[in-house]
């Protein structure tokens, strides 16, 4: 469970619900995986058990794209290729969010950092607002799977469900089950952008496992676990590493 504090009151253990306004509990965390490993579903779990905002530079900026601004068709771009946005589009925009009032107990950044510039831009954030990270955990996965969970996934633009023609598939071919609008593959889960995501990420961020784990901050998750499994794992390294 994880370690609450109320004021004038002693510690005591909470439960799973979302903790009151009052209480002091952090759990900083940033969730790393290649495209598929699952990041997506397992934050919004982490979200609805935890309390913490889920941070997603990725939904962000396709929403940015959809909207058509100029920083959405300047990231869209970079997206459809296969390609990281450049840094000067992200970090300021971390910068921004991370300051939010529902951060103030804790946040999950899924898709950021992906860069060693990005993960020192992080640190220097973070130590400007004295919130150093509690835990990051690698979801681990085979490159087969990256390539079969992406290339079957299906996505609303309306609503953002996500559904999977293999594992969840909609109840109605090409239809969102949510709001009934017309599900769409993204051009950036297609396979020969997968394959090259894939490439980006063994180049550029994977180092980064390496950069926390020499801080003793990584855990690592075999992510082709049952999801249900890889969400009882996660949870328990989260209420492990959370600081009072």
């Amino acid at each position: 469970m994880m370690m609450t504090i109320e004021p004038g009151a002693s510690v005591r253990r909470g439960g799973s619900a979302v903790l009151e306004a009052s209480e002091k509990t952090f759990t900083d965390m940033i969730l790393l995986g290649p495209p598929g490993a699952g990041k997506g579903t397992q934050a919004l779990r982490l979200v609805e058990r935890f309390g913490i905002p889920q941070i997603s530079t990725g939904n962000i900026l396709r929403e940015a794209a959809a909207q058509g601004t100029p920083l959405g068709l300047k990231a869209d771009g970079y997206m459809k290729r296969g390609e990281l946005v450049p840094d000067d589009l992200i970090i300021g925009l971390i910068d921004r969010r991370l300051r939010e009032d529902d951060c103030e107990r804790g946040f999950l950044l899924d898709g950021f950092p992906r860069t060693m510039p990005q993960a020192q831009a992080l640190d220097g954030i973070l130590e400007m607002m004295e919130r150093p990270l509690n835990l990051v955990v690698a979801l681990e996965v085979s490159a087969d799977t990256v390539v079969e969970r992406n290339s079957l996934r299906r996505c609303c633009l309306n609503c953002g469900a996500t559904y999977h023609l293999k594992n969840h598939p909609p109840r109605r071919a090409g239809i969102c089950d949510q709001c009934g609008r017309e599900l769409i593959h993204r051009e950036d889960d297609r396979e020969e952008v997968i394959r090259r995501r894939l490439q980006v990420y063994d180049s550029q961020t994977q180092p980064l496992i390496h950069y926390y784990r020499a801080n003793g901050l990584v855990r690592s998750i075999n992510g082709e676990l049952p999801v249900d499994e890889v969400t009882a794992i996660l949870a328990r390294m989260v209420e492990e590493g959370t600081r009072e």
